[in-house]
């Protein structure tokens, strides 16, 4: 039976398993008596890939059949800075998972879409995940964080995500929030409001906000990048969804 590799974003972790990427999304999201139900974001990696510092060979030979002929559905590889230690050459789709186990697959795309005008709103999903504003373009803000930091403070690689902002990208201050859910909108409209006014390019609206994410939010897509290069999940368009994902975008939106 085939083994395969994914690289989990929440939480971060490197694991071997002898499910598909869709039978894994069910088993990750929906849980199992040892996991709290949640969404899941997890990359396929090509089952080729190895790293001196990560210890593959050893969990894909204890990716074995249980007694009963069942798939060994999960044996951890690592929990610690595995997306820095992995090639972006290795990434080889990326899947979304609802709470209640749909999945849809996205392929990496050259064409990001454009950074448009206006205020940005990024998750950051791994290796850490704060909520940040910015009045850079998702390209522009991972060259920030990534490859030219402008403080001390830099990472190796990252995975984040780009949120919508409605009226607020243009008008922080009295655009109509409309059906955005984010908590706290007084205090994310003060930090859009600082990037107009002050001479920074981020402001961190929440440091320790949780990883996930309501998928129904999503504005660019999800991107992934290292000091090497940036990769870009874009989502397909609404129509799209409802067209050709229609259980999974149903999911979504509830």
């Amino acid at each position: 039976m085939t083994v395969h590799l994914y690289l989990s974003m929440i939480p971060e972790a490197l694991i071997a398993s002898m499910l598909t990427p869709e039978e894994f999304g069910v088993y990750y999201a929906v849980g199992s008596l040892k996991k709290a139900r949640g969404q899941a974001v997890f990359f396929e990696i090509d089952p080729e890939f190895r790293h001196e510092d990560l210890p593959i060979d050893e969990g894909i030979q204890r990716c074995v059949l249980h007694e009963d002929g069942s798939p060994k559905r999960s044996v951890y590889i690592s929990v610690y800075r595995a997306l820095e230690r992995m090639s972006l050459d290795a990434i080889q789709k990326l899947y979304l998972v609802t709470q209640d186990g749909r999945t849809l697959s996205l392929d990496a795309s050259s064409a990001c879409p454009e950074d448009d005008a206006g205020l940005h709103l990024y998750q950051e999903i791994a290796p850490v995940h704060p909520l940040v504003v910015s009045n850079l373009g998702a390209h522009e803000f991972y060259e920030l964080i990534v490859r030219h930091p402008s403080t001390l403070l830099t990472l190796p690689a990252v995975c984040f995500a780009e949120l919508r902002l409605g009226e607020l990208a243009q008008n922080p201050e009295y655009g109509s929030v409309g059906d955005l859910p984010y908590s706290n909108i007084d205090h994310m409209r003060q930090c859009l409001v600082d990037l107009q006014t002050k001479t920074v390019h981020t402001k961190m609206v929440d440091r320790i906000h949780s990883a996930a994410f309501p998928y129904r939010l999503l504005k660019g897509g999800v991107f992934v990048g290292n000091r090497e290069k940036l990769l870009c999940f874009p989502l397909p368009s609404p129509e799209e969804l409802r067209a050709k994902h229609y259980r999974w975008w149903r999911s979504a939106n509830m």
